[in-house]
C-alpha cells in the first residue's frame, strides 16, 4: 500500500537529508585525515576515528531509517524493531567513543612519563572493539525481549486482526518500550557516562591547571607548553562532549516526560526539535576539529588541495608533531 507524505513529512525529509550530506563527508574526511597524517596516529584520534565512524553511520543508515520511522509503513513487528535498533547501538558507541577520549586525556596529564607505555595502539584498538561490542549488546536487548511485542500483539486481538503475524505501524514507540529507553539506555548508560566524563575532564583541567601554576619538571623539554597544549585539546574535545550532551539530552527528557507523566502531552515540534539536535551532532564534530584542532584543520587543507584541487603537496606526512591544538 502506498503512504502518502505530507508536507511536513516532505520538510522533515529534507532537513535529514541535509544533515547526512553533511554528516557523511565531514566525517569521512577525519577518517581520511587520520589515515594520511602519521602525526594523527596516536591513541586520541583513533577514538576520535570510532566516533567519525559512528557519526557516518548515522548519516548514511540511521536518517534514512528515521525517515522510514517518520513516514510509519505497515510491517512486521520485528522487522520494525530492527529498523529502530541502529540509532541506539550507534548512540552507546558515540558515548562509549567519548568517554575513552576522556580517559586517554586524563592519563595524559596524570601520566605524562608512563602515557605511551601504558596507552599502546594495541590497547587502544582493543578498548575500541570493547566498546562496539558493548554497544551492540545495549542496543540490540530490544531484539532480546524488552519490548513492546506483547502490548502490541495485545492491541491486535482487541482489533480482531485474524493474521498469524500482526503488522505494526513502525514508529519508534510502537515497538521500542519506554522502560528500557529510561531505566536502562538513559538512567544506565547514557546520563552516568555523561556524569563520570564530566568528573573526568574536571579533573583533567585541575590537573593541568597545577602543573602550569607550579612549572613541575618533567621529562619533556618543555613542561608548561606540554600542558599548556593539553589544556587546548581538552577543552576542544570538552566542547565535542558538550555538544553532544546538548544534543541528546532533550530526547532523553522527553522520553523521561513521555514515560513519568503519562498524561502529559509534549508537543509535536518540541520532539522533532530534538530529534534533529540528536541527528545534527553527527556533524558538529568534523567542525569543532577544522576550528579547534590545528592538526586536523592543515590535514583538512592539505586533502582539499591534493585531491579535490589537484594540487600536490609532498608535506601531507611531515606536520610538526607538537602542534596538537589552537
Amino acid at each position: 500500500m502506498s503512504q502518502n507524505i505530507s508536507g511536513f513529512q516532505a520538510a522533515y525529509i529534507t532537513i535529514e537529508v541535509l544533515i547526512a550530506l553533511i554528516s557523511i563527508p565531514g566525517n569521512i574526511l577525519v577518517i581520511w585525515a587520520v589515515k594520511v597524517n602519521q602525526a594523527l596516529r596516536d591513541a586520541t584520534f583513533y577514538f576520535i576515528v570510532s566516533l567519525a565512524v559512528a557519526d557516518v553511520a548515522v548519516g548514511a543508515l540511521v536518517i534514512p531509517l528515521a525517515i522510514i520511522i517518520n513516514i510509519g509503513p505497515q510491517i512486521q513487528f520485528y522487522s520494525c524493531l530492527m529498523v529502530a535498533c541502529p540509532v541506539l547501538i550507534l548512540t552507546e558507541s558515540s558515548i562509549l567513543a567519548l568517554l575513552a577520549i576522556a580517559v586517554d586525556r586524563y592519563l595524559r596529564v596524570k601520566i605524562p612519563t608512563r602515557y605511551k607505555s601504558v596507552v599502546t595502539p594495541r590497547r587502544a584498538g582493543v578498548a575500541i572493539a570493547c566498546c562496539w561490542l558493548v554497544s551492540f549488546l545495549v542496543g540490540l536487548t530490544p531484539m532480546f525481549g524488552w519490548n513492546n511485542f506483547n502490548e502490541m500483539q495485545r492491541k491486535a486481538k482487541e482489533a480482531n486482526s485474524s493474521q498469524p503475524e500482526f503488522t505494526v505501524s513502525c514508529q519508534f514507540e510502537n515497538v521500542i518500550s519506554m522502560e528500557y529507553m529510561v531505566y536502562f539506555n538513559f538512567f544506565v548508560w547514557v546520563l552516568p557516562p555523561l556524569l563520570l566524563m564530566l568528573l573526568i575532564y574536571l579533573e583533567v583541567f585541575k590537573i593541568i591547571r597545577r602543573q602550569l601554576n607550579k612549572k613541575v619538571a618533567s621529562s619533556t623539554t618543555d613542561p608548561e607548553k606540554y600542558y599548556g597544549k593539553e589544556l587546548k585539546i581538552a577543552k576542544s574535545l570538552a566542547l565535542v562532549l558538550f555538544l553532544f550532551a546538548v544534543s541528546w539530552l532533550p530526547l532523553h527528557m522527553r522520553n523521561c516526560i513521555s514515560f513519568f507523566c503519562t498524561s502529559c502531552n509534549t508537543p509535536s515540534a518540541l520532539t522533532y526539535i530534538a530529534i534533529f539536535l540528536t541527528h545534527g551532532n553527527s556533524a558538529m564534530n568534523p567542525i569543532v576539529y577544522a576550528f579547534r584542532i590545528k592538526k586536523f584543520r592543515t590535514t583538512f587543507l592539505q586533502i582539499w588541495n591534493q585531491y579535490f584541487c589537484c594540487k600536490l603537496d609532498k608535506n601531507m606526512n611531515n606536520i610538526d608533531n607538537t602542534d596538537i591544538a589552537i
